[in-house]
């Protein structure tokens, strides 16, 4: 067997669809232009570009959702700030798996994480004069940035890989420093790289949040999925760990899209410090007439955006919050599948001469996930995504993440049972052709 995917018929595609560059195409981009040459050649791609849940959507979820629908909720307008049984659960998971205090009126449902951090940077950007920038500790969700970039906001960032440790503390401090960081964001476990931040770097966070006061925007997306620990046991240790032990300036992203898969009905949820929540901002009560941080992220920036999130859904996401707190739903043994690919996933790329390139935490190896990284010795990350192309095999460029690494994003979500042969057959290839 040959390469699956001929030249001309890539760089036809690639023409069609106006992509100069692999590295440089969105991640949807990067979909479309799998999807248009397996409809071509009839060839399947191995999809590991795409971070859509690969595991059916908690039953719990589906028929409360249901349920909601059938007494009649889609006639009305839900609350803005969210409806009271899915912010009293939300308050109760957050308590349940992270062990932090957070009362439910600071539990706050937005149309996917996607509007949490879109609003949460808003909020920020209109607290202080002097602070106007967006801190993103890398590699991160490319969108993050994008978002920031949309509404016009001043951006700075660094790479994890060298700031590990004391070298995090004293990174974020020389640029916390200039007192013009008005949010600190990163994702834990991380997208793309899938490393962990520890409770002593959580804690470096926090303390370096509060003494230049700047607030964290700490995405959960994958909240309970560093599988070197047993997350998944409702008010017992170990919890997941969280800067919110160590500082009061934070806003916690809660995704329902990875932790319980339901990413098409685009719910989740923002939870707000009370002491952040109730803080008093002489500026908003200036430009807007509301005095707190809560009030100003509801029924200014909330409002504005989607006025609330669908009203069936709040009580998907209520129920499933519930089922996970009375330990009727282990979100986080259905999830281990995740890791049990990645396992596989590993095994394969690095039997045929490829590493991982965040591959620990500290000194310890990153936990089996969603996702992982991979490099090839002499490729840049560009190079290997557009030679692995040809090969069938699709996922992102490292660079399109932020990271200074070179490599490629690998997601896991999408993979079935048939893909780890092919895979392997697709590597040998690849070997054999790109000596």
């Amino acid at each position: 067997m040959g390469i699956p995917f001929q030249r001309d018929v890539v760089e036809d595609v690639l023409q069609r669809m106006r992509i100069s560059k692999v590295g440089d195409a969105t991640i949807r981009q990067t979909v479309a232009l799998s999807e248009e040459l397996e409809r071509r050649t009839g060839e399947k791609f191995i999809h590991l570009e795409m971070g859509s849940p690969g595991l059916p959507a908690s039953r719990f979820g589906i028929e409360a959702q249901k349920e909601a629908l059938d007494n009649g909720v889609a006639s009305s307008y839900p609350n803005i700030s969210g409806i009271t049984p899915l912010k009293e659960q939300a308050s109760r998971f957050v308590k349940a798996f992270l062990d932090i205090d957070v009362k439910p009126e600071g539990c706050i449902p937005t149309v996917g994480s996607m509007m949490g951090t879109f609003a949460s940077f808003i909020v920020c950007t209109h607290l202080s004069p002097e602070k106007d920038t967006i801190l993103f500790i890398n590699p991160g969700f490319s969108v993050q940035p994008l978002q920031a970039k949309v509404l016009g906001y001043k951006r700075e960032a660094f790479d994890v890989y060298d700031c590990r440790g004391e070298r995090l503390r004293d990174k974020l401090e020389s640029i916390l420093a200039k007192g013009h960081i008005a949010g600190i964001v990163y994702s834990n476990p991380n997208n793309p790289s899938w490393v962990c931040l520890t409770e002593e770097e959580l804690r470096y966070v926090g303390e370096l949040a509060t003494k230049y006061d700047a607030i964290v925007i700490e995405d959960l997306a994958y909240l309970g999925m560093d599988f070197r620990k047993e997350l998944g046991h409702p008010f017992e240790p170990p919890y997941q760990a969280t800067v919110a032990r160590y500082t009061k300036n934070y806003m916690l992203m809660l995704s329902a899209s990875k932790i319980f898969s339901y990413a098409g009905e685009r719910i989740a949820t923002v939870a707000i410090s009370d002491e952040l929540y109730n803080r008093v901002y002489p500026k908003l009560k200036e430009e807007f007439g509301i005095d707190t941080l809560g009030r100003f992220f509801v029924f200014v920036v909330v409002y504005t955006l989607s006025s609330g999130v669908t009203h069936s859904v709040q009580y998907a996401l209520a129920a499933m919050y519930k089922a996970a707190c009375d330990g009727t739903l282990d979100f986080v043994e259905e999830t281990r599948e995740y890791a049990r690919r990645a396992a596989r996933l590993k095994e394969i790329f690095l039997r045929h001469g490829f590493h991982i390139v965040y591959d620990k935490d500290l000194d310890e190896p990153v936990s089996d996930g969603f996702f992982f990284t991979i490099g090839r010795k002499g490729y840049t990350g560009d190079e290997l995504l557009d030679r692995l192309l040809y090969y069938g095999v699709s996922a992102i460029s490292l660079r399109t993440t932020g990271s200074e690494q070179q490599g490629i994003r690998v997601c896991t979500s999408m993979v079935k049972e048939a893909h780890y042969a092919l895979l392997d057959e697709r590597l040998e290839i690849f070997n054999r052709m790109e000596k």
